[in-house]
């Protein structure tokens, strides 16, 4: 078998190929020369807990069955007919590799990147050592993030954290450097909907309001729930656990630390501001709509608000990116696929011996 892309799923395959057929060889392909993806360049520097998990990757590439083939691309150093000749199978587990766009004007505006390219600067990704984000901090005092999931968060922690605390964790030298010059002092994550429905972990959030260096600030009128968020968040402890958080955060009072994380809620993005660069971000009030148990909806109200911003990160969810030689479903953006195998077409027949 060959198991293209060696990060977290990349090795739970493999891990069930050799559980499931004991005369099962495996090659692991990634087309960068370390593996663990993700782990190694996802997981926030601060998080180093959750890096454990390598070690039982580490078990898995010690089996005298796997052979672990890095620095080799798929579609450049080997292609579908390549493995084709030389496994029974070939499992593909590339991940989602570019982020959505906001599709707002403005978004093409110098300043306004995805987070997870900033998530790859500060961790030490081989394909953003060289991304511009040192002259953009240093000339950035505001940063908006847009999206309500744990990568938002991590991007704002680390913003928001001291060049002494990041010091102790495993960031990438340039980037600890990049931060040392940092000019950052306010960093507001905002969603679309509102509390209940983002998809923060609590332990996450919590840290917020942990941190060292600054104060988080969050606005009380925006955590009122209408029926549906209420009913979610009695339905959901996670959720439940999240508004607890939040509400705690708009008792806490400030302590005048050199930042402030902010939160803000009910803020769909409608326009990037500035003239070569961005200099702030348009966003349009919503109101959820949903009965409780349907899935809850932000619409547009045409009331309008402007966050000054020098710095965009959008974490707003990612896409698939086709793999030569593959069909792709160019709407959704994956690999067409019935329960894991390969199909010629979206509604078609399965491909032999591709996953």
């Amino acid at each position: 078998m060959a198991v293209v892309g060696a990060g977290p799923a990349g090795f739970y395959a493999v891990e069930a190929l050799l559980k499931s057929h004991e005369t099962a060889s495996v090659d692991l392909f990634d087309r960068l020369p370390t593996p663990y993806g993700l782990v190694r360049f996802g997981v926030a520097p601060d998080h180093q807990k959750m890096k454990v998990v390598t070690k039982l990757y580490e078990r898995t590439l010690k089996d005298p069955r796997v052979r672990f083939r890095g620095n080799v691309a798929f579609g450049r150093d080997v292609t579908l007919e390549d493995l084709g000749r030389h496994y029974h199978a070939v499992v593909f587990a590339v991940g989602a590799a570019t982020d959505r766009r906001l599709g707002v004007p403005g978004e093409d505006l110098a300043g306004c990147v995805p987070a997870t390219d900033f998530v790859a600067w500060y961790n030490g990704h081989p394909d953003a050592c060289d991304h511009g984000f040192g002259a953009l901090l240093e000339t950035s005092t505001d940063v908006v993030v847009i999206g309500n999931g744990n990568v938002a968060i991590d991007v704002a922690r680390v913003l928001a954290k001291s060049v002494e605390e990041l010091a102790a964790t495993d960031i990438a030298d340039h980037a600890l450097e990049a931060l040392k010059r940092s000019a950052v002092r306010r960093v507001t994550i905002v969603g679309r909907r509102g509390p209940a429905e983002a998809k923060f972990t609590t332990k996450e959030l919590r840290e917020l309001g942990e941190l060292v260096n600054a104060d988080v600030e969050v606005d009380a009128a925006e955590l009122e729930l209408g029926p549906a968020s209420a009913a979610a968040a009695a339905a959901d402890v996670t959720t439940a656990k999240n508004v607890e958080v939040l509400g705690a955060f708009v008792r806490q009072p400030r302590q005048g630390k050199p930042r402030t994380v902010a939160l803000r809620f009910r803020l769909q993005p409608v326009e990037v501001v500035g003239e070569g660069r961005v200099a702030g971000m348009r966003f349009e009030r919503t109101r959820l709509e949903g009965e409780p148990g349907e899935y809850v909806r932000a619409v547009g109200t045409g009331e309008h608000e402007t966050l000054p911003a020098q710095l965009v990160l959008k974490s707003v969810g990612y896409t698939g990116v086709a793999l030569a030689g593959l069909p792709f479903d160019e709407r959704r953006g994956v690999v067409p696929n019935e329960r894991g195998r390969v199909l010629d077409g979206a509604g078609g027949a399965p491909l032999p011996g591709l996953y």
